[in-house]
C-alpha cells in the first residue's frame, strides 16, 4: 500500500440538469487531501468545508469507479463490463471540491477528478446513485430496490445521470467527460494514443457533516503517524465517527467504543464527548447500543417496506457485543482522575437528540447499565452453558465477527461471554462506588447494581473456561500437518513450536448444545485488555503467538482465526478469502498488543509468566512493523511461497467475499499504541 498526499487544483465543469458546477470551498484553509494505492485499488480522499468525499478506482479485469460521501451515507458508482486485458486507472491531480444546484435551487456538494486508462475501450455496464448499502448491495447481488435505476443522457462525449432522492429531496449527480477519446452508445473507446481520459464529477444534496479539525481531534501526545491522522480526521465529525470507508461510511456502534476505548489516551476531551454522546443518543428504550443507522435515502427505503413515509433515521439492533461494551469505555472517560466536576456535568446535560428527548445522559447510560446487569444475572446465579449470553433469535450474527461464517455456526461467542460480559459488570460496580450515578438510580436499582461486583467474579471464573478445546500432542502434529498440506505451507516452524505438548486454547464459540466451535481464535485480546487472568490462563493466551498454524502467527501479522483443529466443513469457512477467516485484522493486532502492554503492568506475575508475555509481545511487534504501510487498513490476506507469506490485499482475488476498507477507524488506534521501548 502506498499513500501521499495532494494539494489543490481547482476546475470547473458542467453536468446537464444542474447548475454550473463550481469550485466549492477555495479559499478554505481547512483541507485534507491523501490517496491510498493498494493492489487493485486507487483510493483518493478529499475533505474541504461542505465537501467529504472517497474516490475509489478498481483496476484489473472488472473495472469500477465509486465516489462515496459521508453526507447521507450516500455515493455514486459505475462497473464496466469484463476487460480482455487487466486495465489499471491512474488519477491526473487531487480531487476537487465543486458545489452546484439542482433545478429546483437546492445545492449538490462534491468532487471532480480526472481519471485515465490505456485500454481500446471500456464498456459502461451500470451507474448506480443512491446509498453505499443500495451500492454495495448491487455490487454483492447485482439487483437494485424499486425506484433506484437511472439511465443515463448522452450529450457529444458526455454521459450524465441524475435523480431526486426517492422523497423528492435533493438528490445526486454524476457526470464522466471523455477528454481523449470518444463516447458511442454506452462504449468509451480510446483515442490516437491508446488512451482514455475522463472528467468524473460527482455530487450529493444530502446533509453534509461537520469534521472535527485535527487540531481538535488529537492531543500533542498522539504517534507522529501522517497517515493514520489523515484515516482519523476523514472519519471524525461532530455527529459520529465513520467506522470506515468507502463500504461503512456512517456510524456503527462497536466500531465507534472500541475507537474510543483504545484512542482515549491521545483523544481531545470534546472529541471522547462527542463519540459518546452518538453512542447513547442510538440507545433502544431498553438501553442496547445501536449497531448501525440507515439515513438517507436507505432510510427512506427502511420506512417503505413498513408502509410509511420517512426519511428518519433507522437503527439496528441485532448485534449483542455492544450492549456491554458502553460501560467499560464510560468507566474509563467518567473515572478519570481529577475529572469528578467535569463528568457530573457531563451526565447531567443531555444528548440533545430528538429520540432521546429530555433524557439525561446520566439516565441513558443507566438504562444501559440496568440491561447488563439483568442479563448477566442468571448466569452468576447459576453458571451453565444454558444461561450464556446468545445470538438473538433468528439472527445468525452477534459480535465483529458478522459474516455469515464468522461464528463457525456458533451460538454463544466467546469474546462476548468471557471478556465483555465481566468487564461491564466490573465497570458497573465502578461507576456504582464512584457515586457519580447516584441520582440516576431508583432503590430497585441500587439492589441491582449492589450485585455487580459478585456478579463479575463469576464471570470472570466460569464462563472461560466452558470454551476450553484440548489437543493431545499426536492429534495436535497431525492436524497441523494436514492442515498445511492443504494450504501449502512449510508446517516444520509450527511443528517445532509445539514441542512435546498439546494444545489449550478458548473455542471461538459454543454451539447451541454447548458444543465448542474447535476454532482457535484472536479475541483473547479483549480478556487482555478487560480482565484480570491468572498466570496459567495468561500462558495459554501467549501460546498462542506461535507460528501459523501451530498457532496465529504468519510473517505479516495475526490471524484472527485458525481452523487447523476444526472439522473439514468448519475449515471451508475459515480460509484466507473469508471476511473472518485465517486473515489479519489490523485492529485486532493492536488489541491485542494493547492487551499485553496491560498485563505486563501487572505486580502479581510469576517470572515465567512474564517472559513468556514478552515474547509474545516481541513477536507480534515484530509483524507489526513489518506490515506498518498496511496498518490504516480494515484487513489483508496472505499468499505463502519459498518459505515465506507476503501480503495480499483482501479483494484482489476474485475468491474473496469483500473488500477491505482503505480508510478504518478501528485500525488508527495506533496513534495510541506504540511498540515498547527496551
Amino acid at each position: 500500500m502506498t499513500r501521499c498526499t495532494t494539494v489543490a487544483v481547482l476546475m470547473l465543469a458542467g453536468l446537464a440538469g444542474t447548475g454550473p458546477v463550481a469550485a466549492a470551498d477555495a479559499g478554505s484553509p481547512a483541507r485534507l487531501a491523501f490517496h491510498v494505492s493498494d493492489g487493485n485499488y486507487l483510493n483518493s480522499f478529499l475533505q474541504q468545508g461542505h465537501v467529504a468525499a472517497h474516490l475509489v478506482l478498481r483496476s484489473g479485469l472488472d473495472p469500477r469507479l465509486v465516489v462515496a460521501f459521508p453526507a447521507g451515507d450516500s455515493g455514486v458508482a459505475i462497473w464496466f463490463d469484463h476487460t480482455r486485458a487487466p486495465i489499471k486507472w491512474t488519477l491526473k491531480g487531487p480531487l476537487r471540491p465543486v458545489h452546484s444546484r439542482d433545478g429546483k435551487g437546492r445545492t449538490l456538494y462534491g468532487i471532480n477528478a480526472t481519471v485515465a486508462v490505456r485500454a481500446p475501450e471500456l464498456t459502461i455496464r451500470h451507474a448506480v446513485l443512491s446509498s453505499i448499502r443500495v451500492i454495495r448491495d448491487y455490487g454483492t447481488l447485482g439487483t437494485l430496490p424499486a425506484g433506484i435505476d437511472t439511465q443515463p443522457v448522452a450529450n457529444g462525449t458526455t454521459m450524465q445521470w441524475g435523480r431526486d432522492r426517492l422523497d423528492g429531496a435533493a438528490g445526486y449527480r454524476l457526470a464522466l467527460a471523455v477528454t481523449d477519446g470518444e463516447v458511442h452508445g454506452n462504449h468509451v473507446v480510446a483515442g490516437p494514443d491508446g488512451r482514455i481520459q475522463m472528467t468524473v464529477t460527482a455530487l450529493t444534496g444530502e446533509r453534509p457533516l461537520a469534521p472535527i479539525p485535527e487540531t481538535d481531534l488529537l492531543e500533542r501526545r498522539a504517534r507522529p503517524d501522517r497517515s493514520a491522522r489523515d484515516t482519523l480526521a476523514f472519519l471524525s465529525y461532530r455527529q459520529k465517527f465513520l467506522a470506515g470507508s468507502w463500504r461503512f461510511d456512517t456510524y456503527f456502534g462497536r466500531d465507534t467504543l472500541l475507537s474510543l476505548y483504545l484512542l482515549m489516551p491521545v483523544l481531545k476531551p470534546d472529541a471522547v464527548q462527542d463519540g459518546l454522546d452518538s453512542v447513547l443518543a442510538r440507545l433502544s428504550p431498553t438501553g442496547e447500543v445501536a449497531h448501525e443507522e440507515d439515513i438517507g435515502e436507505q432510510a427512506i427505503l427502511d420506512h417503505r417496506k413498513a408502509g410509511e413515509r420517512s426519511d428518519a433515521p433507522v437503527y439496528h439492533y441485532q448485534m449483542i457485543d455492544e450492549d456491554y461494551l458502553l460501560a467499560p469505555l464510560a468507566s474509563r472517560w467518567l473515572l478519570q482522575p481529577h475529572a469528578r466536576a467535569r463528568s457530573k456535568a457531563y451526565l447531567a446535560g443531555d444528548v440533545g437528540a430528538p429520540a432521546q428527548p429530555g433524557l439525561s445522559r446520566g439516565a441513558l447510560l443507566v438504562r444501559n447499565l440496568r440491561l447488563v446487569l439483568r442479563s448477566a444475572s442468571a448466569f452468576a446465579q447459576a453458571p451453565d452453558v444454558a444461561h450464556l449470553i446468545g445470538l438473538k433469535p433468528g439472527i445468525p450474527v452477534g459480535d465483529w465477527r458478522d459474516g455469515a461464517t464468522g461464528l463457525g455456526g456458533g451460538h454463544y461467542p466467546y469474546d462476548v461471554n468471557s471478556a465483555l460480559v465481566p468487564a461491564a459488570l466490573d465497570a458497573a460496580a465502578r461507576l456504582q462506588a464512584s457515586g457519580l450515578l447516584a441520582r440516576y438510580l431508583t432503590p430497585a436499582d441500587r439492589r441491582l447494581f449492589a450485585r455487580a461486583s459478585q456478579m463479575a467474579s463469576v464471570w470472570h471464573r466460569d464462563a472461560p473456561r466452558l470454551f476450553d478445546v484440548e489437543v493431545p500432542h499426536a492429534q495436535a502434529v497431525t492436524q497441523v500437518r494436514a492442515y498445511a498440506a492443504t494450504m501449502a505451507i512449510d508446517p516444520a516452524t509450527a511443528l517445532k513450536a509445539l514441542g512435546t505438548g498439546g494444545i489449550r486454547f478458548h473455542a471461538l464459540a459454543l454451539d447451541t448444545t454447548g458444543k465448542p466451535v474447535a476454532v482457535m481464535q484472536s479475541d483473547e485480546g479483549f480478556r487482555l485488555l478487560f480482565g484480570h487472568p491468572d498466570a496459567q490462563s495468561l500462558d495459554r493466551i501467549a501460546a498462542l503467538i506461535r507460528p501459523f498454524p501451530a498457532g496465529l502467527l504468519t510473517g505479516v501479522g495475526m490471524v484472527v482465526a485458525n481452523p487447523a483443529f476444526c472439522t473439514r466443513a468448519c475449515r471451508a469457512s475459515f480460509t484466507p478469502n473469508q471476511y473472518q477467516g485465517a486473515v489479519v485484522w489490523s485492529w485486532q493486532q493492536a488489541l491485542f498488543a494493547a492487551g499485553l502492554a496491560r498485563q505486563l503492568q501487572r505486580h502479581d506475575l510469576p517470572d515465567a509468566t512474564r517472559a513468556r508475555l514478552l515474547r509474545a509481545q516481541h513477536r507480534l511487534w515484530d509483524v507489526i512493523d513489518a506490515t506498518r504501510t498496511m496498518q490504516n487498513e480494515e484487513l489483508w490476506s496472505w499468499t505463502y511461497a519459498d518459505g515465506h507469506y507476503r501480503v495480499r490485499p483482501f479483494g484482489a482475488s476474485g475468491a474473496d467475499v469483500t473488500e477491505s476498507d482503505a480508510a478504518q477507524l478501528w485500525s488508527t488506534v495506533y496513534l495510541a499504541i506504540g511498540r515498547p521501548q527496551p
